[in-house]
């Protein structure tokens, strides 16, 4: 006497939240993996860095956030599109982003003053020597690659996989 018990397709959650759960997540472990490179692997993270984790941070928040609330039913599920395409919008950015600083770091084309370039060194009393992270050298390769390099094509990448699976779903 076994009964099979299998979920009805209605309970399955739509592709829409699966896109925005997944790429939300995505997002909180590149980030997670960025602070522990930071906290734990002592790479402190240029201007550039920064500029990446925020449309991660967005993401995040929203595909987890948008997720969590849709399966509470607290939002109405019909903004479920509407959420994954943000979190594909800031896995997009985010990988830009990355390109952006890649290219800075091979020196492809010129960064930000601020980070970029020879530094300044003053003998004051103030620190200007303080340890100044330069967004045009990479603090860390592996196999010849960047984290921005890194972030680049895994952010392109999934971005590129959301935006399909919206588009497919959608036709």
């Amino acid at each position: 006497m076994s009964a099979e018990i299998s979920a009805p397709e209605s309970a399955r959650p739509p592709l829409p939240l699966l896109v925005a759960f997944a790429g939300g997540a995505l997002s909180l472990a590149l980030l997670l993996g960025a602070l522990g490179f930071q906290y734990l692997g002592g790479y402190p993270p240029c201007e550039i860095c920064h500029w990446q984790r925020w449309p991660h941070i967005a993401s995040a928040i929203v595909g987890l956030g948008g997720w969590g609330l849709m399966q509470a039913r607290v939002l109405d599920r019909k903004w479920d599109t509407g959420v994954a395409w943000i979190v594909v919008l800031c896995l997009a950015v985010s990988g830009a982003i990355g390109v952006y600083h890649s290219g800075i770091e091979l020196h492809l084309w010129a960064g930000p003053q601020a980070c970029t370039g020879p530094r300044f060194e003053f003998n004051g009393t103030i620190d200007f020597n303080a340890r100044v992270v330069m967004c045009d050298i990479a603090a860390w390769r592996l196999f010849g690659i960047s984290m921005a390099g890194y972030n680049a094509m895994i952010s392109l990448l999934a971005a590129a996989l959301g935006a399909l699976a919206l588009i497919r779903r959608r036709n």
